[in-house]
Formats: C-alpha cells, sequence, structure tokens
C-alpha cells in the first residue's frame, strides 16, 4: 500500500483530503499542530488501519525529517497552513511562521532526504487563487499570470509558491502547485463565509456581510477539489502549477441569497425573520477573484462534478446533522469580528 503524507490534515481540506485519500487506498499519515481550527478526529476515523496521526508542526524540521525518513512516502500534500484572511490583517506574524517558514522547513527536508537516501519525493502544495490578487471585470487568472497579492495571508501563500519554484530550480525537487479557488463543504471552521451563514441561520442570528456584499468569489466543493489534488499527484508534471477552478463566481450577497432560500427549503428557519447586516469592510479587501483552468482539465483531465447548489445542500445538510460540531469550538474563536485593524 502506497503511503501520502498530509500535512495539515487535520484542517478543513486537509481532513477532507486525508478521508478522500483513505478511500482510494492510500495509507495516509497525517501531521497537524492541531491549532484552533483543527478537527481533531471529530471528521476523520482515527481508528482506521491505513492512518496514523502524529501531532507535530512543521516548523520543527527535526521531527518532520525523522517522519518522512522512516516512513518514505511516495508524496506530500501540504495543507498546514495559517488562512483566515482577517485574522492575517489583525496578526500576521503566525502566517510567515507557518506559510513561508514552514514550507521552507520540508522543502529543506526534501533535498536532505534525496541527497542522503537518493529519494526525490513529490511535493504538493495546495496554494490559493488569492496569489493573483483583485482581478479586473472580465480578467481571469491563468496559471502565467502574474501574481499580486493584497493581504498578509495571500502574501504569504505567493511568497512560499515562489520559494518552491525556486528549490525546483535550483534542487530539482519533484513540486507542484495548485492554485485553488474556494473551497466549501463538510467540517469547515465557522469563521469562513459559508459556515458563518448556515451557524447564524441554525442559530437565529442576524448575517453579517462585509460591505456592500458585491465581492465575486469562485467557489468549489470541497470533494471535487480533493479528486483534483490527487489527479494532479498522479498525472501533473513537475514544476508545474494547476489552477483548481470551476468558473461558478457569484457575489457574496447572491451566496447567502442561496444558502437561506436552500435552509428555507429544508424547514430550518427558525424564529424571528432572517436579517442581513451589512458591516464594515477589511481593509484590503478584493473586490473579484476569477481562474482558468482549462490546463488542469486538457493535462490533467479533471473537471468539477458538483454543481454549487447541490454542494450547498449537502453541506447544509451536514451541519444540521451535525451541531455538535459548533458545540466543540470555543465561540471567541469564530464569533468575534477580525481583522479590523488598519
Amino acid at each position: 500500500m502506497k503511503k501520502i503524507l498530509v500535512t495539515g490534515g487535520l484542517g478543513f481540506i486537509g481532513s477532507n483530503l486525508v478521508n478522500y485519500l483513505i478511500s482510494k487506498n492510500y495509507f495516509i499519515i497525517n501531521i497537524d499542530k492541531s491549532s484552533y481550527s483543527s478537527n481533531k478526529k471529530y471528521f476523520i476515523n482515527s481508528k482506521n488501519k491505513n492512518y496514523i496521526f502524529f501531532k507535530i508542526d512543521i516548523k520543527n524540521k527535526s521531527k518532520l525529517y525523522k517522519i518522512i525518513k522512516k516512513f518514505k512516502p511516495v508524496g506530500i500534500f501540504n495543507l498546514a497552513a495559517e488562512t483566515h484572511v482577517d485574522r492575517s490583517i489583525d496578526d500576521s506574524k503566525n502566517f510567515i511562521n507557518s506559510n513561508i517558514l514552514g514550507v521552507h522547513n520540508i522543502l529543506e527536508v526534501l533535498r536532505k532526504i534525496k541527497r542522503e537516501h537518493r529519494i526525490n519525493i513529490r511535493y504538493v502544495q495546495v496554494s490559493t487563487d488569492e496569489v493573483y490578487g483583485d482581478m479586473p471585470f472580465r480578467k481571469s487568472a491563468d496559471e502565467n499570470y502574474n501574481y499580486n497579492p493584497s493581504s498578509p495571508y495571500s502574501a504569504s501563500k505567493a511568497s512560499a509558491d515562489q520559494i518552491i519554484k525556486a528549490y525546483k530550480r535550483t534542487y530539482n525537487l519533484d513540486t507542484i502547485i495548485a492554485n485553488a479557488c474556494n473551497n466549501y463543504g463538510p467540517c469547515q471552521f465557522p469563521e469562513k463565509f459559508i459556515p458563518k451563514i448556515i451557524y447564524n441561520l441554525i442559530n437565529n442570528k442576524p448575517i453579517e456581510i462585509y460591505g456592500n456584499g458585491k465581492n465575486i468569489r469562485e467557489w468549489i466543493y470541497v470533494k471535487d477539489s480533493c479528486e483534483a489534488l490527487l489527479k494532479i499527484f498522479l498525472n501533473g508534471k513537475t514544476g508545474e502549477n494547476y489552477n483548481i477552478g470551476t468558473g461558478i463566481r457569484l457575489k457574496n450577497i447572491d451566496i447567502v441569497n442561496k444558502i437561506v432560500l436552500l435552509a428555507k427549503n429544508k424547514n430550518i428557519l427558525f424564529g424571528k425573520k432572517r436579517r442581513f447586516i451589512f458591516v464594515k469592510d477589511r481593509p484590503g479587501h478584493d473586490k473579484r477573484y476569477a481562474l482558468i483552468s482549462k490546463k488542469i482539465k486538457k493535462k490533467i483531465g479533471w473537471v468539477y462534478k458538483t454543481e454549487l447548489d447541490k454542494g450547498l445542500s449537502e453541506t447544509i445538510d451536514w451541519y444540521i446533522k451535525n451541531k455538535s460540531f459548533f458545540k466543540k469550538i470555543p465561540k471567541k474563536e469564530f464569533a468575534k469580528r477580525f481583522g479590523l485593524q488598519v
């Protein structure tokens, strides 16, 4: 059985990817520092015989090296990252440490493994569409589009991407970068946009919308994203970037309206009439993200499967069936508004 190491495997995309890879008969070594937003075994079957977990921070190079040397995985997916843009505005230090220095540690370990054991492990960096920055209307970013990050978060991810490219060229490491659009789905931490909407609906709280609600994002159901990542790992060309997008782009206010309508059809709206509250926008908020994803379709043979209404419906159903998920999280971690510092 082939072994794959997933860093950040207790996070949202990470935990979904771990489950997906196990279903595809891979043995998974999950490394995670277990932070405030980690799922902490809530979502993953930790007793599965094809799964092992180590509480390790990717900034700990010596422990990282020992694990990789011991298991010698055929591949590594790096999803260990600080991801909440608003938190990066309030304090960027953790983002620099994890998203840049942590990635540098992984690359150094891979370089050492290659030099000492003649093993060139395939490394897939899960990046973001936010590295391309605010996209002008009627323009979209392909893999050759210039990076233009706007927030400390996106700048940290863009920096990591550039370091990875340099290590590929200098040390000939087997690296691939996947730039994904906004993921949504089961078990996402409720500081993020879609689960926060669902939480507020379930708990009869007003829905907060940044600015005028017209910021546009491109959306992908997390299961489709996991399938794309595995296909990139199996069939991607070393040293390349691949955008993972769907072309499903909506204004934030339209996403809210869709979720409210779906919730109403499921009879989960309780109490008083839903209220929208337009709140102060965060500094440097990008107006629009948009990817060109022809490369992954043509070169890898991947296309998304889940339409937005279906994905949102399944996501709502998961949170309804797993209300205890919210109860396990201290409200101070997601109820407080971040990202207002200027």
